[in-house]
């Protein structure tokens, strides 16, 4: 589980983001990484047993840095608001479909997973797969419990015409016409600082699992 001191220094941070601030307090930083890490490491190791690829990795290769690059934005904010991690098969930078963890206090953390626009060759394979495995694809996505934790594919991401090398009648259309294939469900304070946090993660990766299983098919 993590510890209330971390949740309570994202909070403060999303109020005071600058960095005299943030330099005033880097001990604070420094304690809720080291406890942000730790916990993923924890992750990590209770999910080596369904996700072999699990069992090498550590929480430095799947934690986010919480620098913004703000070069190109007109969001000129310094820092993240949120602690973040990824891992499946590679590391942060995941070549493929991914678990992720949000940690943003306030109603706003979450674990998802799958893979969120990805280029335009890993597009048309995921499309391909769907197309030719859709009684698969969605044995996977309607099956009871997955629609109950995670309540369907976020579908805010699509095309609005048909793609193309696809028609208008097809079965699978409107998951082809989708730019990102991603599911998640939310996580609240309470949940995270809980004893039980590791487990209700491992729950909802395992749950997760096929789905991010079938996506990696298509594109590794």
């Amino acid at each position: 589980m993590l510890q209330p001191t971390t949740l309570k220094f994202l909070t403060l941070l999303n109020d005071n983001n600058n960095k005299v601030w943030f330099d005033d307090n880097r001990m604070l930083y420094e304690n809720a990484k080291q406890d942000f890490e730790q916990f993923i490491d924890d992750v990590l190791q209770a999910n080596a047993a369904l996700i072999p690829e699990l069992a090498s990795k550590k929480a430095k290769q799947c934690v986010f840095r919480i620098y913004k690059d703000v070069r190109f934005s007109k969001d000129k904010v310094p820092y993240k608001n949120n602690f973040g991690a990824a891992f499946g098969k590679g590391e942060k930078k995941v070549q493929g479909a991914a678990f992720y963890i949000h940690l943003q206090p306030g109603g706003h953390s979450f674990v998802g997973g799958g893979i969120w626009m990805p280029d335009a060759l890993g597009l048309k394979a995921i499309r391909q797969e769907i197309d030719y495995s859709f009684e698969k694809f969605l044995g996977v996505i309607h099956k009871p419990s997955f629609l109950r934790m995670f309540g369907g594919l976020d579908q805010s991401q699509q095309l609005k015409k048909c793609p193309k090398d696809y028609t208008d009648d097809n079965p699978a259309l409107a998951f082809l016409k989708l730019k990102s294939f991603t599911v998640g469900t939310s996580m609240s304070d309470k949940d995270f600082t809980s004893k039980d946090a590791v487990a209700k993660i491992t729950g909802i990766v395992a749950e997760m699992k096929p789905f991010v299983d079938f996506l990696n098919a298509a594109i590794l």
